[in-house]
C-alpha cells in the first residue's frame, strides 16, 4: 500500500524492464547504449527514483517500442510532459494537491475505470452545479475563486468520456447516492438527469445497488480499479481518504477488489432495470 508516486514509479519500471527483456538486452547494454550509468538503468527499473519523459522515450526508442498508445502511457505515468507538451492538468498545479493530480494522470492514461460509488455521482458523471454542492461541502471554508478552478479541473477531467478512443466507465451506485438531495431538488433532480443521459452511452456501463439489497461487500466504502490498454501489469486500486489516497499494486489486491466488483455487478440491477429505476426516483424528485 502505497502513495500514488511511487506506485507510479514502480509501474512504470516494471514494465520498462519487461521490455529490455523482450529485446533480449541486460541492463548494462540498455545503458550503454543510451550513454547511462547501469545504475541508472536500475534505479528506474526498480522504482526508486523518477524518471524523465524525454529518458523514457529514449528507452522505448533503444527498446523498439513503436505502439502509440502504450508509449502515450508510460510518459503518463512517468508523471510529467509528453511530446514536448504538459497534460491539461499542469496548469492547475498550483490548486491542486499532488495526490489528485496523480490520480487524473492514472484516468487521463486508463482504459478502463471501475468504480463504486457510495456517496456521491462519479466526478466523470457530476453536473458544475452538483459538482460545486459537493466540493463545497467536502472543503470547508473554500473561497469562491478556488471552488470555481475545483468546479473547472471535475469538468475537464469528463473529457476522457469523450476522447478517441474513450475511457470505458463501470460504475455500481449504491441507491444512497441517488437518495442523497445535493444541492437542493432542482440540481438533485437534473444530476439523475444527466446519469440517464449518460448511462446511454456506449462507453458507460451504470448499474445501481438497491437499498433492498441488503448488506453487501462494498459497505466499507468506494474504490476505483484503473485498467491500462496492453499491459494488465500497471493496473492500480484507489481507495480515497479525507485528507489522502492509497494506491493498492500487489496482484492479491487487485484480484480481492475485482472480485468485490464482479459481486458487487452480480447484486446490482442490470443496466436496463438501473436506468428505469434512476428515471423513476428523478420523476419523484
Amino acid at each position: 500500500m502505497q502513495h500514488g508516486p511511487a506506485v507510479r514509479r514502480r509501474k512504470l519500471g516494471a514494465e520498462l524492464r519487461a521490455l529490455r527483456a523482450g529485446t533480449g538486452l541486460t541492463s548494462g547494454q540498455a545503458a550503454r547504449l543510451l550513454g547511462w550509468h547501469q545504475s541508472k538503468v536500475s534505479r528506474i527499473e526498480t522504482g526508486t527514483s523518477g524518471v524523465k519523459p524525454v529518458d523514457v522515450e529514449r528507452l522505448l526508442d533503444a527498446y523498439g517500442v513503436e505502439d502509440t498508445e502504450l508509449r502515450e502511457l508510460l510518459v503518463v505515468l512517468a508523471g510529467s510532459e509528453g511530446n514536448g507538451r504538459h497534460h491539461w492538468w499542469h496548469a492547475y498545479r498550483g490548486v491542486l494537491p499532488p495526490a489528485y493530480r496523480d490520480f487524473i494522470s492514472l484516468e487521463s492514461g486508463a482504459s478502463v475505470m471501475r468504480t463504486l460509488e457510495t456517496s456521491v455521482v462519479p466526478g466523470l458523471l457530476q453536473t458544475p452545479d452538483y459538482a460545486r454542492a459537493v466540493t463545497r461541502a467536502a472543503v470547508d471554508g473554500l473561497e469562491d475563486s478556488k471552488l470555481d478552478t475545483l468546479v473547472e479541473v471535475r469538468l475537464a477531467r469528463q473529457d476522457v468520456l469523450r476522447a478517441d478512443p474513450p475511457l470505458e466507465l463501470c460504475a455500481v451506485l449504491d441507491e444512497a447516492v441517488l437518495r442523497r438531495e445535493v444541492g437542493g431538488p432542482e440540481v438533485m433532480a437534473r444530476q439523475l438527469s444527466r446519469l440517464c443521459e449518460a448511462a446511454a452511452l456506449p462507453q458507460v456501463r451504470l448499474q445501481v445497488l438497491p437499498f433492498a439489497a441488503g448488506a453487501h461487500i462494498g459497505i466499507t466504502g468506494p474504490f476505483v480499479i484503473f485498467s491500462f490498454p496492453n499491459t494488465t501489469d500497471l493496473d492500480v486500486v484507489v481507495l480515497d481518504h479525507l485528507t489522502s489516497s492509497l494506491y493498492l499494486e500487489r496482484k492479491e489486491d487487485l484480484q480481492a477488489y475485482t472480485e468485490a466488483f464482479n459481486t458487487l455487478r452480480f447484486h446490482a440491477l442490470s443496466p436496463e432495470d438501473s436506468l428505469d429505476y434512476i428515471a423513476g426516483i428523478g420523476d419523484g424528485a
